[in-house]
């Protein structure tokens, strides 16, 4: 098979494309690929480290509050799609794949209109701007959340789920104790991101210097931008505080709880390893979409939701024991979960490739 994907600006679009890239790679070893990304966000680091043949474009998306800006973007934007279409023309794929960010415009416009079979994958509950633009242009599309099918063409869509969940299946768990922490005690971990999110670590700074009683042990990723700061700080013995951790869901595999913000790849490996979770959603995202994510889950009893503007120590404190202190509303919350997740996404994805690629809908 030969593939050409695009994803970019967050992890929670590029990780996605990887596991795509992965499973494709996985059920057809000799296929080729070629990602096309942005010059200057995330995925021109990431994506070469996997040795995956990479080109950007230069594309940005709308200004909507300095409207003279966008005659740049709109430049860029058609000057994209030139490039993309003899990009196109000369790798000749079977399949194009966008995986959301405002680089796909160009890259699925471009297949569009050489008649290229064209697959989308929208991560979030509330679509994202450039997913809903390319709707119309693709032949299928895949959601992550089944209350997203209602966004697109009811024709073309259809519920995969997030194929961060299947790889988060196949992680090898990693034992506390490789963290530094005891194998036998609970463990809550909480995370707010790559960089952190420095007015929640603020609350969680506070609550943390109380824990010392706790029957729990407490895993702090602080992010990287708050970690120096953090780290001066005389936690009690129960609490490892960390910048960053690489294959963060090997380690999810053996927490009791999870305190998190709500983007759609940490929810989908929530679902799949059926995590009980306490959901802070960054109210800092497009459409506030992390709050719509998050009530996916809290509609259906599987997690908890606490807004930032609401957070306190005391709250969240009383919400985790809550939780860890009822083992039948921690069984409640896997239950739920386990009825909302896609355990095999990436294979749904790549078998409806498949169908796509051999004319079949």
């Amino acid at each position: 098979m030969r593939v050409v994907i695009s994803a970019g600006g967050t992890g929670g679009h590029i990780y996605p494309a990887l596991a795509i890239v992965r499973k494709i790679k996985e059920k057809e070893p000799n296929s080729e690929f070629l990602y096309i990304g942005t010059h200057n966000r995330m995925e021109k680091d990431i994506v070469p480290k996997e040795g995956i043949p990479f080109r950007t474009i230069e594309v940005y998306g709308f200004n909507r509050k300095q409207l003279w800006k966008n005659g740049k973007v709109l430049y860029c934007l058609l000057k994209s799609k030139r490039i993309c279409k003899k990009w196109l023309k000369e790798f000749k794929p079977d399949i194009v794949i966008g995986v959301g960010g405002y680089v796909t415009v160009p890259v699925l416009s471009a297949a569009h209109s050489l008649h290229m079979k064209t697959f989308l994958h929208e991560q979030n509950s509330v679509p994202g701007k450039a997913n809903l633009m390319l709707a119309r242009k693709t032949d299928k599309i895949g959601v992550s959340f089944a209350s997203s099918i209602s966004s697109f063409p009811k024709e073309k869509t259809v519920f995969t789920g997030n194929p961060c969940s299947e790889d988060a299946l196949l992680k090898k768990p990693m034992k506390k104790s490789e963290m530094g922490l005891d194998d036998h005690k609970k463990l809550v971990l909480i995370v707010m991101g790559s960089l952190g999110a420095s007015s929640v670590n603020e609350v969680l700074k506070e609550m943390l210097k109380t824990v010392d009683k706790t029957p729990y042990q407490f895993l702090f990723v602080t992010g990287k931008a708050d970690y120096d700061e953090i780290a001066k700080i005389a936690f009690p013995a129960n609490v490892k505080v960390v910048p960053y951790i690489d294959n963060m869901t090997c380690i999810m595999k053996n927490v009791d709880l999870m305190v998190t913000r709500a983007g759609a790849s940490t929810l989908s490996e929530i679902m799949a390893l059926q995590i009980p979770s306490i959901l802070i959603p960054s109210p800092y995202v497009p459409n506030n979409h992390q709050y719509k994510n998050a009530l996916d889950l809290v509609r259906e009893n599987a997690a908890m939701l606490i807004e930032e503007k609401d957070l306190d120590a005391k709250k969240l404190m009383a919400s985790m024991e809550e939780i860890l202190l009822s083992t039948s509303k921690q069984l409640e919350m896997k239950k739920n979960l386990s009825h909302m997740g896609v355990s095999n996404s990436a294979t749904k994805i790549y078998e409806e490739i498949q169908k796509l690629i051999e004319g079949k809908r």
